[in-house]
C-alpha cells in the first residue's frame, strides 16, 4: 500500500478508487486536482455531490432520474403520453433521448429478469408498468397504445420481453413493438451509437414470442 503524507489525502484517495474505473493512481490525480482548485470551486462540487445523493429521486410515473416527484419527461405536455418505452435502466432513456427520434415517455424497470443472479419479475417495475397501462384507460386520461420494448438483445432481455409480453396480453387493444434490426444480439442498448439506435426505434416491428429464452 502507497504512503501518502497525510490520512486525509489518503482517505479521499481510498474514496476515489472505490468509484468504478478510478484506479489509485487515476484516485490521486483526482485528489491533487481538487487540492489545485480554488477553495470555493472544490466546496461547490462537494455541495453538488451531496444534494445529488440527498435529493435526486426516481420519478413516481416511469421510475426515471428526477428532481421532483415527475422527471422532465413525464412532466413535458409536448410529449406523445400514448407511447411508453421500457428500457432496462436510466442509462438507456438517456442513449435513446440522445437520438432525438422518439417524443413518447419511458418505464424503467431498473433491471432483467436473471433467475442466474436471483431477479425475479416481483423485484423489477413490471407491475407497475401494467398498472401504468390500466390506469391511463380511465376516463379522461390519454390512453397508452403503444409499448415499445427496447430491451438490451441478451438472454435476459429475452426473457423479460417474453415475460412482459404475456403480461401486457391482457389489454387487447394494445400494440407491443420492438427495436428494428440494427442493435447486435448480445448488445446493450446503452452501447449502440445514436444513429443505429435512432433507426431501430423509428423502424421498430411488432413483438413476437420467437426466441427460447423468453419463458419464464
Amino acid at each position: 500500500m502507497e504512503q501518502y503524507p497525510s490520512q486525509l489525502l489518503t482517505s479521499a484517495i481510498d474514496e476515489f478508487s472505490k468509484l468504478p474505473g478510478i484506479g489509485r493512481k487515476t484516485a490521486l490525480r483526482l485528489t491533487l486536482h481538487l487540492l489545485r482548485l480554488e477553495p470555493e470551486r472544490a466546496i461547490h462540487l462537494g455541495e453538488s455531490l451531496i444534494r445529488l445523493r440527498k435529493e435526486v429521486r426516481y420519478c413516481k410515473c416511469c421510475h426515471n432520474l428526477s428532481d421532483s416527484d415527475l422527471c422532465q419527461i413525464c412532466a413535458n405536455p409536448k410529449r406523445d403520453a400514448a407511447t411508453v418505452c421500457v428500457v432496462e435502466n436510466v442509462k438507456e432513456v438517456m442513449a435513446i433521448e440522445a437520438t432525438r427520434q422518439f417524443q413518447g415517455l419511458y418505464h424503467v424497470l431498473g433491471g432483467l429478469i436473471s433467475p442466474m443472479d436471483g431477479i425475479s419479475p416481483q423485484q423489477l417495475e413490471i407491475d407497475s408498468l401494467v398498472e401504468r397501462i390500466r390506469q391511463s384507460q380511465a376516463e379522461g386520461k390519454t390512453p397508452i397504445n403503444e409499448v415499445i420494448l427496447a430491451l438490451s438483445t441478451t438472454m435476459e432481455g429475452d426473457l423479460t420481453n417474453g415475460y412482459i409480453f404475456r403480461q401486457l396480453q391482457r389489454f387487447p387493444h394494445l400494440k407491443v413493438t420492438t427495436l428494428a434490426l440494427g442493435v447486435s444480439v448480445g448488445d446493450e442498448i446503452e452501447y449502440a451509437d445514436a444513429v443505429t439506435l435512432g433507426r431501430s426505434i423509428l423502424n421498430r416491428t411488432p413483438f413476437s414470442l420467437q426466441s427460447p429464452a423468453s419463458s419464464y
